[in-house]
């Protein structure tokens, strides 16, 4: 059973990013978006579950960070009030680990492990 876990490191102030509202999406074949998973990262910026125990199933998925909501709290401007990762799961047995390096006026990801 494939799983899906985040890990949200804010880069301007080199610490994780805690309490960031994530939503994860998965699309359907005629192309229409639909929940299947939401949380919020974790002191370490972690959040390990976001499909809460159910299958992730091959097709392409959708990753929303909320960073408006996250740099207000920290009374900093940002650029990128919403970031969203959009990723395809191939095989529906591995982990996929989606990462979000984060600062006020830039963002990066990567697959981790």
């Amino acid at each position: 059973m494939s799983t899906i876990s985040t890990h949200v490191l804010d880069v301007s102030i080199g610490r994780p990013a805690a309490n960031v509202a994530v939503l994860l999406d998965t699309q359907s074949a005629s192309g229409a978006w639909r929940e299947v998973g939401r949380g919020t990262t974790d002191g370490d910026g972690r959040l390990k579950d976001l499909a809460a125990g159910k299958a992730l199933a091959p097709g392409t998925h959708r990753l929303t960070f909320d960073t408006r909501a996250y740099f207000a709290s920290r009374q900093v401007a940002t650029l990128y009030p919403q970031v969203m990762i959009v990723f395809e799961v191939k095989d529906a047995e591995e982990h996929y680990h989606i990462p979000l390096l984060l600062s006020p006026f830039g963002y990066s990801t990567y697959r981790g492990s």
